[in-house]
């Protein structure tokens, strides 16, 4: 789900120098997994296990992953310089699959866009501005004019199709099991293409 209409800044420059790039959140990551732990203050096994899965997948995607050429070309057409801040945590799936195509579609903007990572136990405040159906759901992702600091747009959990699943499975009573293993079944067989869809049609709505 995206929105368009310009709201007011909701982050400082201040808070934004004290955001994560790419590379430090994934360092914070395995910095973590090292002593058995993960991000956020909720800590168990499960969770440690869940965010082991995870890295396997961000490199993955950071290997593997390819951008759609309409996308390259969306981002060939960037006039204006944009903050991407993106709200994730290391133990959370979906952040796994869509954050290295965030990170991506990025690198590839030509210095048009900026990526600055938040956990989100860390910004309750900001978190609770996005909720998703009452709910904390990421990754979020808050695209920003990077000389106001002004809310342009926003877009996050998952793709469409992926949260349709999540609302399915979650109408039907599924286990966590249940969910994740047909969820990420998902991801794998979409390759990316759904994320970079709807990431085509926010850089397409952008000015």
């Amino acid at each position: 789900m995206t929105t368009s209409a310009p709201q007011p800044a909701v982050l400082s420059q201040e808070r934004l120098n004290g955001a994560y790039s790419y590379a430090a959140y994934r360092r914070l990551i395995d910095e973590l997994l090292a002593q058995g732990k993960t991000t956020g203050p909720n800590q168990s096994e499960m969770l440690t296990n869940y965010t082991r899965l995870n890295v396997q997948r961000m490199e993955r995607l950071d290997k593997k992953a390819e951008l759609l050429p309409e996308l390259q070309e969306a981002l060939s057409k960037l006039q204006q310089q944009y903050v991407w801040v993106i709200i994730t945590e290391g133990w959370c799936g979906d952040a796994a699959q869509i954050v290295p195509v965030l990170e991506k579609v990025a690198q590839a903007s030509h210095g048009h866009l900026t990526t600055h990572y938040l956990l989100r136990d860390e910004n309750p405040d900001l978190m609770d501005r996005y909720l998703t159906n009452g709910g904390r759901s990421i990754p979020k992702l808050v695209v920003l004019y990077a000389d106001t600091l002004t809310e342009v747009t926003q877009w996050g959990p998952r793709p469409a199709p992926a949260q349709d699943l999540f609302l399915e499975m979650k109408a039907a009573g599924a286990t966590h099991e249940e969910f994740a293993e047909r969820l990420h079944g998902w991801y794998a067989q979409d390759k990316t293409r759904h994320t970079q869809q709807e990431l085509l049609h926010l850089l397409t709505g952008l000015v």
